[in-house]
Order: structure tokens, then C-alpha cells, then sequence
């Protein structure tokens, strides 16, 4: 039941924050987007949630160029503190506003991924789902301190 509430608030900071621009402890990133052969770095702060876990905030910037052939993008990386049990929140937005939302389960290893489509072709028409620019958040629940993990 606990973990219950603690995801559903996780859930709500999630939407809160995903308007907010404050940030908190800057880190080095965990996570980028691959799309069309280049990978874009990103930057991560630190939410403190109580005394041994913390929310990450990863985000990054994409763009989905107008010569892109490739059907897929995805989002990946790694957490090294991961907290087993939570997913990984991603959220992409175009020019303030949400155009896609997903999560991920993250791997025993820390390891999470997420594919989605950035290009559709059907009876050999193509059509853009993504293209120009954007920006992605995401969101993993980490221990805030390493003797917490288990």
C-alpha cells in the first residue's frame, strides 16, 4: 500500500514538474535519445522525495530532422542507483506542450529503454509522426545515497 502512495505522488510531482523550470542538483546525464545516428546529451537534476529516495529529472533535447529515414528513436540509459520496482517516466514535448507520454520498466541491472516511432510508412507512403524539435523529460525514482542500495 505504501509503495501504492508513493508512486501515485511520484506520478503527481511527475506532472507538476513537467511545468516547472527550477531545478535542483545538476548531474551528469544518465539517459539520452538516439534518432537518425546522433545522440543527444542531457541534463539531470536531483528531487529529494524523503530520507533515502530522490526523483531524477533527465532532460534532453531531440531533433527529428526533415531527412531522417529511419522509422524508430529511443530513449535509454542507465541508473545506477535505480530503486526496483518503479518504471521509468518519459515525456516528449513540442514547443511546451506534451505530444507523447510513456514508461519503461528498468532492467536488474539498472538498464531501461523505450523504442517509439518517429516515421510511418504505409503502401510505400511516408508520413512524419516527429519532426523538428523537441524536448523529453524523464523521470526515475533512485536512492538518494549509495549505502541504500541493496
Amino acid at each position: 500500500m505504501n509503495r501504492l502512495i508513493l508512486f501515485s505522488s511520484i506520478l503527481a510531482l511527475t506532472f507538476l514538474l513537467s511545468f516547472s523550470t527550477d531545478s535542483a542538483f545538476a548531474h551528469p546525464h544518465s539517459g539520452h535519445v538516439l534518432i537518425d545516428g546522433h545522440t543527444h546529451e542531457s541534463q539531470t537534476e536531483t528531487i529529494p522525495l524523503n530520507g533515502n529516495l530522490a526523483l531524477e529529472k533527465t532532460s534532453l533535447f531531440f531533433h527529428s530532422s526533415e531527412e531522417n529515414s529511419l522509422p524508430w528513436a529511443f530513449v535509454e540509459g542507465k541508473i545506477t542507483n535505480h530503486v526496483e520496482g518503479y518504471p521509468v517516466i518519459i515525456q516528449i514535448f513540442k514547443n511546451n506542450d506534451a505530444v507523447h507520454f510513456a514508461q519503461t520498466d528498468v532492467s536488474s541491472n539498472g538498464n531501461y529503454e523505450y523504442k517509439f516511432r518517429v516515421l510511418n510508412s504505409e503502401n510505400g507512403v511516408s508520413s512524419k509522426i516527429f519532426d523538428g524539435n523537441y524536448s523529453v523529460k524523464i523521470f526515475k525514482v533512485v536512492y538518494q545515497y549509495q549505502e541504500n542500495l541493496i
